[in-house]
This record gives structure tokens, sequence and C-alpha cells, in this order.
């Protein structure tokens, strides 16, 4: 089994975070990696790992950081690999994290979801990776499926909430 999927923080701090993207490419069966390199305290390993992903089959990068949250950009800089960034709520609700991966220049483009959005980044990457691959996309449509039949089953349960003036 080989990697197709790429999981990098900025430091084990971060995994709680992270472990949602993990855990769906578990529940996918999408063979992952999961790693964390600093943009600031490791630049020579993230060098390393950024221009060696592709040839390592690396097909999608997701890359968690907090603060000034230059992981993503970092790494975006040195492939031509997707990668997508998930700001982390290390400070300023996080918000710090969003702005600084979100802001890159023109020619450097990083994916962003919401700040600990880390479940929607390894959704994002499935969705990319199924264009090219007919079992991941039965995957995630099979996933998707089932976040309709969550919300089929909420309303159901909500008819049988009584108040007394509800009318449905």
């Amino acid at each position: 089994m080989k990697a197709v999927v790429s999981i990098i923080m900025g430091s084990t701090s971060d995994l709680k975070v992270m472990e949602k993207a993990a855990a769906f490419f578990d529940e996918m069966e999408i063979p992952f990696e999961i790693n964390a390199l600093s943009a600031h305290r490791t630049p020579e390993e993230v060098e390393k790992f950024a221009k060696n992903a592709k040839n390592n089959g690396i097909k999608v990068i997701i890359a968690g950081a907090g603060m000034a949250a230059h992981l993503p950009g970092v790494i975006a800089s040195m492939t031509t690999l997707p990668v997508i960034g998930v700001p982390i709520n290390a400070s300023l609700d996080g918000m710090d994290a969003l702005l600084a991966i979100v802001q890159m220049p023109p020619g450097i483009p990083v994916a962003t979801v919401g700040i600990n959005g880390a479940l929607n980044a390894a959704i994002l990457a499935a969705q990319m990776m199924a264009t090219g691959d007919e079992e991941i996309a039965k995957k995630v449509n099979s996933h998707k499926e089932g976040l309709k039949q969550k919300i089929v089953k909420a309303n159901e349960d909500l008819t049988k909430v009584q108040y007394k003036f509800k009318t449905n």
C-alpha cells in the first residue's frame, strides 16, 4: 500500500484537528501518510518533502498550521500538486492562520477550508482524486449519500417531537 494523500501538520499539537482527515481516509480506504513538518523549525525537511511528494506517489497534500501558518504556502511554492490548507485555531480564534493561508500571492494557490476544517479538507482531497479514480468517486458519492440520509432521518425524528403549538 502506497500513500496517495499526505497530511502534514506544523507540530503534533495539531493532531487533534488533523486526525479528522486521517479518520476520513481510513473510512474511505484511501492510503495516506501523516507527518509533522515545520516551515520554521525544519525548513529543509519541508523542502525535501514538497519537492519529492509527486515522485513518491502523492496526489494531494493537506497541510494544517496555526498562527503564522506558513506551512501550506511554503509547500505549495515547491510543488505542482494541489495543496489544501487547514487553518488551526492556535491563537486569535484561528483568524491569523486563516488569513495567512488564504492570502497567497498569484501563482501559489492554496485551497483553504474553514478553521479546524480538516474533515472538509479530506473530503475535498478525495473529490479531487475522484476526478481520475472511479473507486474513490463511488466512495465519495456513498459518503455524501450518507450525509443526506442523516438529514432525512433527523427530519423523521423531529416529527415525533411534540410541542403545544408545533404545527408539523
